[in-house]
């Protein structure tokens, strides 16, 4: 059990921290099989703040990790399966999308899915 009471779940080798995103992998799979999209992976990983030295202590980097990424039509596109919006989602989320105005980040609601 996570903070946030979800479960994880394994699909094939790919370890997913919710069954909402499981859901949503399975139904990305079948887009991909398709033909619909490319590239599919999990768990994508997007630098948003380098690492520094400040008052001489090291801070590391700061990342955003997505729930998937694929291309979609020749645009890359970043996916978050959310149950709700935190204050530090939120935050990444600018920051995300101040860094890489190219990628379409789609958060797709737990409910949803």
């Amino acid at each position: 059990m996570t903070k946030y009471h979800n479960r994880r779940v394994t699909i094939g080798d790919v370890t997913l921290d919710s069954q909402a995103e499981g859901r949503r992998y399975q139904q990305l799979r079948v887009l991909a099989n398709a033909g619909a999209i490319q590239d599919l992976i999990a768990h994508p990983r997007y630098l948003l703040v380098e690492a520094r030295t400040i008052d001489g202590k090291r801070e590391r980097a700061l990342y955003y990790e997505g729930d998937f990424a694929y291309t979609e039509k020749g645009r890359r596109v970043c996916e978050d399966v959310k149950g709700y919006e935190t204050a530090v989602f939120r935050l990444k989320r600018r920051l995300f999308l101040d860094r890489y105005p190219d990628i379409e980040l789609r958060v797709i609601p737990a409910k949803e899915v």
